[in-house]
C-alpha cells in the first residue's frame, strides 16, 4: 500500500476529528465515511475512504479495514481505534487521538521552526563566501600576487583557496551534492548508519537536548494514552517502540518491553539508562507503577517535557545567534585581513 503513504498528518487529524464528531452524534460509521468522502480531500485519502466504505459495508470493523493502511496511520492509531470500537467508546478514543495527533504535529513544527533560522544563516554565509571566492576574489588577487613583498599568511591561504575553487569549484559543488545524497541514503536506508547518526545527535550539546526532550515527550504521551485505553503494558510498550523516531530510543523501548514481559518493572530498566531517561522520569514512573496511576504519571511527564522542549526551541535562536555571528565575523575578518594587510604593506614601502 505504498501508494497511500502520502497522507499528511493534517488530513489524518481531520479524518479522526470528523469521525469523532459524527460517531458521538450517533451517526453510523458507514454513513460517516460516505459523508467525509464528499469533503475536499486529497486523491490518496479518497482512495483510502473508498476502500474503508467497501470493507465496512461488507460487515468489517473499521479497525480491520484500517489494517490495510498500517503504513499510513501506524500501529498507534490502529490500536486506539480498535480498543474504542470493541469497547464501545470509539468517539472518546477518537477525540483523544485527534488531540494527540495535533500535539505531535505542533511538536514537529516547533522543532522544524527552531532549526530553520540557523540553517538559513549558514546557507547564506556559505553562498556569500562562495560568491566572493569564485567571482570577486579572482579579479582582486592578481594585484595581490604581483606585489613585490611576500604576501602575509592569510593572503596566501586566500589565494590558494581561490585558485583551487576556480579550478575545481564545479567538481567540489557536484561532490557536495553527491555526498549529501549518499549521506541521506545511508542515514535513511541503512539501519546501522541511521542508528549511529541518531546516537551522535543525542550526544551533540544543543541538538541532543532537543532530540532527547522530543523523544521523551513522544514516549510518555504515546505510552500514557495507550495504557489509558486499557491496552496491556507489554503490547503498549511494543507499539510505543515502533512510534519512536530515534532508533536508540526505539531499541531501548524494545528491551523494556522484553524485560516487562519477564516480570520486571518499567522503572527498573529506565533508571539504569540515565543518559536517555532522566532520573525524575524513572522516579515518576516508579511512583505511577506503585500507585496504579501509571498512565496519569506518563501524561504529566509528557506535558512537562513538551514545556521544556518549547522553552528550548524558543530560546534556540537567541542561543545560536551569537555563535553564528561570531562565525560570520571570523570569516569576514579573515577575508578583510587577507586583502587589506598586503595593501597596507605596499603603502608602507612607498
Amino acid at each position: 500500500m505504498n501508494l497511500f503513504s502520502r497522507v499528511s498528518i493534517q488530513e489524518q487529524i481531520l479524518f479522526v476529528k470528523y469521525l469523532a464528531v459524527m460517531t458521538k452524534a450517533g451517526m453510523p460509521i458507514l454513513d460517516s465515511l460516505q459523508l467525509m468522502k464528499k469533503q475536499r480531500i486529497s486523491k490518496m485519502m479518497t482512495k483510502i475512504l473508498d476502500q474503508m466504505i467497501s470493507d465496512v459495508s461488507n460487515g468489517q470493523f473499521l479497525f480491520v479495514s484500517l489494517e490495510r493502511f498500517r503504513n499510513v496511520f501506524g500501529d498507534f492509531m490502529l490500536n486506539i481505534i480498535r480498543v474504542g470500537e470493541t469497547s464501545g467508546i470509539l468517539h472518546e478514543n477518537l477525540n483523544y487521538l485527534a488531540e494527540e495527533l495535533k500535539k505531535k504535529q505542533e511538536l514537529g513544527r516547533k522543532v522544524k521552526g527552531a532549526l530553520t533560522y540557523p540553517i538559513i544563516i549558514l546557507f547564506t554565509a556559505t553562498a556569500i563566501v562562495g560568491l566572493l571566492t569564485l567571482y570577486v576574489f579572482p579579479k582582486i588577487l592578481p594585484v595581490l600576487k604581483n606585489l613585490k613583498t611576500k604576501p602575509p599568511l592569510p593572503t596566501r591561504i586566500l589565494i590558494s583557496i581561490s585558485d583551487f575553487m576556480t579550478a575545481y569549484g564545479v567538481f567540489v559543488f557536484l561532490g557536495v551534492i553527491v555526498g549529501g545524497i549518499l549521506l541521506w541514503f545511508l542515514v535513511s536506508k541503512v539501519k546501522p548508519v541511521k542508528f549511529l547518526f541518531h546516537r551522535i545527535v543525542l550526544i551533540t550539546p544543543l541538538a541532543g537536548r532537543i532530540s532527547r526532550n522530543y523523544n521523551l515527550t513522544a514516549f510518555a504521551r504515546t505510552l500514557g494514552l495507550l495504557l489509558k485505553s486499557d491496552i496491556k503494558v507489554v503490547e503498549a510498550l511494543s507499539m510505543t517502540a515502533e512510534t519512536m523516531t530515534n532508533l536508540v530510543y526505539r531499541e531501548e523501548m524494545k528491551k523494556v518491553a522484553a524485560n516487562v514481559s519477564r516480570g520486571e518493572e518499567i522503572s527498573r530498566h529506565l533508571e539504569n539508562k540515565t543518559y536517555l531517561f532522566p532520573p525524575m522520569l524513572s522516579q515518576m514512573i516508579a511512583i505511577g507503577e506503585k500507585t496504579g496511576n501509571l498512565s496519569e504519571s506518563l501524561l504529566y511527564l509528557a506535558e512537562l517535557y513538551e514545556a521544556e522542549l518549547d522553552d528550548l526551541t524558543k530560546n534556540l535562536s537567541s542561543v545560536l545567534e551569537p555563535v553564528l555571528m561570531i562565525i560570520l565575523g571570523v570569516i569576514v575578518g579573515f577575508i578583510a585581513l587577507s586583502i587589506i594587510t598586503p595593501i597596507y604593506q605596499m603603502t608602507q614601502s612607498l
